[in-house]
């Protein structure tokens, strides 16, 4: 009896482990990088992704991981990334010159932007919700003043 109680007991541990040791190294998917140089090859640029997420931020709810990863490869005296997406969409871009906010106003035309010199670097964009809700998101990269 007790050597079928070892049989049951044993291949259960060792399939809990098989499942612990998986989940502990998982790594969270990484974000696409698109790398920008000036001029840009294609104006505007279009990215789209999922916005929102379940981090409570100053900006909104984010992921924790960035939507998309921009490096800036060369400097760019302007450039201007727009977001477009259903419900109150946020914009938050970390890099080398700060960590920057942009919040939707509450009419629906509301599109955040970022707009200004880029310097050399890679830059961390957050499309985030003011809502807990996900819409699909698109942002647009562009040299020129909309």
């Amino acid at each position: 009896m007790k050597t079928f109680r070892i049989f049951t007991v044993v291949p259960v541990g060792l399939t809990m482990s098989l499942f612990l040791t998986q989940s502990s190294f998982a790594q969270p998917p990484q974000p696409p990088t698109t790398k920008i140089k000036n001029p840009l090859d294609i104006d505007p640029i279009t990215l789209t992704g999922i916005s929102g997420g379940q981090a409570k931020t100053d900006c909104g709810y984010t992921s924790t991981t960035p939507s998309q990863v921009i490096e800036v490869t060369e400097p760019l005296p302007y450039l201007q990334l727009t977001v477009e997406a259903e419900g109150q969409p946020t914009l938050l871009v970390e890099g080398p010159g700060g960590r920057f906010c942009v919040l939707g106003n509450d009419d629906i035309a509301s599109k955040p932007k970022h707009s200004g010199y880029w310097t050399v670097g890679k830059y961390s964009v957050y499309v985030g919700e003011l809502s807990k809700q996900k819409y699909n998101y698109t942002i647009s990269i562009s040299q020129h003043q909309k």
